[in-house]
């Protein structure tokens, strides 16, 4: 098939809705929802399995924001959500619960970093309700990507994305999990390194990478893949398929 026709999955974005916590725009730069659907209708994006900016950017915001955009999603054909879990907020536990549930919301999100805590002290609790859950858990790693490992061989029964790959660090946690259960996404200005996509495969992690735009310029994102020195099975298998296989009901939900 040729590239262009492939419909991509955005494995990871944000988007603004003027909350107080939202990310900052300018007239070079622009994340609200109208504009992030014309980039991907642009750039033949099909699905974008998002969380909002402010649930990420303001602990204080993720119940109320993951409530947000669990009313929005059934509404908005293309999006499909990550329910963001803050350890410290038992609540976001129950809303994860209920809300993996349902249709359109398709795994957790975690952002330690932002939110401020440690996954050395919350991992046990974190990814031991994933793996009871089966869900899939989208990560911005506080440390070296592969000592992830460590939750990601014990609780067999979760998928793990890494987020903005970057480097050997990132390579070596999806191709030393000993149950195939690490993956990462291309989400970022990490992407943008002229050799990542192309090192990444090398390693024999083609069936490991998924799409991501991070809201950065949608069609650029694409174009990364489309354009990186790899071949055309491995590009179709970043934009689409590898995310098919982790969420099959995106090859039938019409």
């Amino acid at each position: 098939m040729e590239l262009s026709k492939i419909k991509a999955i955005d494995f990871h974005s944000h988007f603004n809705h003027g909350h107080r916590s939202d990310s900052a725009e300018s007239d070079v730069y622009r994340c609200d929802l109208d504009n992030i659907i014309k980039m991907n209708d642009a750039a033949n994006v099909e699905y974008t399995i998002c969380s909002t900016f402010a649930s990420v950017l303001d602990p204080k915001a993720v119940i109320e924001e993951n409530e947000y955009l669990y009313d929005l999603c059934p509404k908005v054909p293309s999006l499909y959500q990550w329910v963001v879990i803050d350890p410290r907020k038992e609540d976001t536990f129950l809303q994860a619960k209920r809300m993996l549930k349902t249709r359109k919301c398709l795994g957790i999100k975690l952002h330690p970093p932002l939110h401020g805590y440690s996954t050395e002290e919350y991992g046990e609790k974190l990814f031991s309700f994933a793996d009871d859950m089966n869900a899939v858990v989208q990560i911005h790693p506080e440390f070296a990507p592969y000592l992830y490992l460590k939750y990601a061989d014990k609780y067999k029964n979760m998928i793990l994305d890494i987020a903005h790959m970057a480097d050997n660090n990132f390579f070596r946690a999806a191709k030393e999990a000993k149950h195939g259960n690490v993956y990462l996404d291309t989400s970022g200005s990490a992407s943008f390194q002229n050799f990542v996509i192309e090192a990444a495969v090398a390693r024999g992690l083609s069936e490991r990478i998924l799409y991501g735009s991070d809201t950065y310029a949608v069609g650029a994102q694409r174009g990364r893949i489309e354009y990186a020195q790899i071949p055309e099975k491995d590009k179709e298998l970043i934009l689409r398929q590898n995310a098919i296989r982790i969420f099959p009901e995106l090859n039938a939900d019409k």
